[in-house]
């Protein structure tokens, strides 16, 4: 029989006398576990011991907070390879990077540890202005409250991190709700926080659907904010029902990355493979286009299709395997679909495009146009189009030709045309000589138009989890 998991609510491991959730490897549709699936009556309840938990972690001195994180950091390395073994199964993704992404959150939980003891506040210089000159005034940074933080399936661990350890940082508690078909990574990460010494309520878990659990959260005024990742869709749903909380959006995107007539392509080329495929391209900041000069078009594109069929196909606890499966059924044709119209629209399929068990070939597109949605949506599937262009600043009008903002990566030896791109392209981050897809977990990390509001990024998610409180003394 299947293992029955338990959610962690007040401090206590409940759910037993709940309905089941099954989460399938989708890989091979064999079955993990089955998860509660909580009620209404549950999120009241998880709502209330955040309550509580908050009162207990507001009041705890930065330095408690810290040691706790760091604890929580060094039990993550140390549990590293069970870690990843759950994100390969649950989440389809390749054994070597659902072990990097196991060490990365053990660095996004250290990194929120050193934060937790930094400096929060500022002095205001009151002299500043006749009025209140002689009086004395600084800020302070105070924890906002309850959060709400919904979680997406690709990285059911670190994309977690970036909230819980933040939230933690500040002193706030959580109601966390993870992806149903992912649940697994965050049972595992409130297990070690609660061997850290995380009080009772600080953490509580609740899996289920947005409909029932997402929406209580989003619509109850005792959570102070809602944090969450996903497709714009559910985004505008949540910013409409949220009310006067705080909310921050981490959306998606159309990843571009240009590659001038001057860019290294032995470098350029492994870089884009990896962005464009690694999670069978299941990542926000995937790369999806890709505009090279026209006078390295030919090469590049012959090295980068060369390179593309090297890539292992298969199951993700291979340790040789680089392209895992698709998270299921429905998102495989979804893609294929997308395939189908680019190629009756006069796009050719250079390599890929092929079904393989619950796997898609990693696949690469020339003749595309920007109305198809392979180029104009969010694929989210190891799909890339590679496209010509003759003057940079045609390749500047085509990357920024987007609903989306989240990051672009410029391959340039052009300092000029480097900082013509940080000018020019309305998003979150400018990538230079490397793909969009960079990414360390200190830096400011967020979208501009329909890639979301606000920053993660453990300092700027603590900013965005604080209220600022002004102090005035009259000397």
């Amino acid at each position: 029989m299947a293992k029955r998991y338990r959610v962690l609510i007040d401090g206590e491991w409940t759910g037993d006398d709940l309905p089941g959730i099954e989460v399938l490897n989708p890989y091979d549709d064999t079955l993990l576990g089955v998860v509660p699936e909580a009620t209404p009556a549950l999120v009241e309840r998880a709502i209330v011991a955040a309550q509580n938990g908050f009162r207990a972690i507001s009041a705890m001195p930065a330095w408690q907070r810290s040691e706790i994180l760091e604890r929580a950091a060094g039990f993550m390395l140390r549990d590293r390879e069970e870690i990843a073994g759950i994100i390969a199964r649950e989440a389809g993704k390749s054994w070597k990077f659902a072990l990097a992404e196991a060490e990365r959150s053990a660095e996004t939980f250290r990194f929120a540890a050193h934060e937790a003891k930094n400096e929060h506040g500022a002095l205001v210089p009151m002299d500043a202005s006749p009025v209140s000159s002689g009086r004395f005034g600084f800020y302070l940074r105070v924890p906002i409250g309850v959060i709400g933080a919904i979680t997406p399936f690709n990285f059911p661990v670190n994309l977690v991190a970036h909230k819980v350890a933040p939230a933690i940082a500040a002193g706030n508690a959580l109601v966390v709700k993870p992806a149903t078909k992912t649940p697994l990574s965050l049972l595992k990460m409130a297990e070690l926080l609660e061997e850290a010494g995380l009080p009772a309520g600080v953490l509580n878990v609740l899996i289920g659907s947005g409909k029932v659990v997402g929406n209580q959260l989003v619509q109850d005024d005792r959570l102070a904010m809602i944090t969450f990742t996903g497709s714009p869709a559910v985004g505008r749903g949540i910013k409409a029902l949220a009310g006067l909380k705080r909310v921050t959006l981490e959306l998606g995107s159309n990843s571009p990355t240009i590659i001038d007539a001057d860019a290294d392509l032995d470098k350029a080329v492994p870089r884009c493979v990896v962005g464009s495929f690694a999670n069978s391209g299941q990542v926000c900041i995937s790369v999806q286009r890709i505009y090279v000069h026209r006078n390295c078009y030919r090469e590049f594109l012959a090295r980068f299709v060369a390179a593309t069929k090297q890539l292992i196909v298969g199951d993700p606890m291979d340790k040789r395997c680089d392209v895992g499966p698709m998270i299921n059924g429905d998102e495989i044709a979804r893609a294929l679909s997308w395939l189908d119209e680019a190629k009756n629209l006069g796009a050719t399929i250079e390599t890929g495009g092929n079904r393989i068990g619950n796997c898609l070939e990693p696949t690469i597109l020339s003749g595309v146009t920007p109305a198809m949605q392979v180029v104009c949506a969010e694929v989210f599937a190891p799909i890339v189009s590679v496209v010509p262009f003759d003057s940079f600043e045609e390749a500047l009008d085509m990357a920024d030709d987007s609903i989306y903002g989240l990051q672009a990566g410029i391959y340039t030896n052009d300092i000029n045309k480097a900082f013509q791109a940080v000018k020019r392209l309305d998003v979150g981050g400018v990538i230079i000589n490397d793909v969009p897809t960079f990414r360390v977990d200190h830096m400011p990390y967020g979208g501009n138009k329909l890639s979301g509001l606000g920053r993660e990024g453990i300092r700027y998610a603590m900013e965005e989890m604080t209220n600022i409180k002004m102090i005035c003394i009259n000397l």
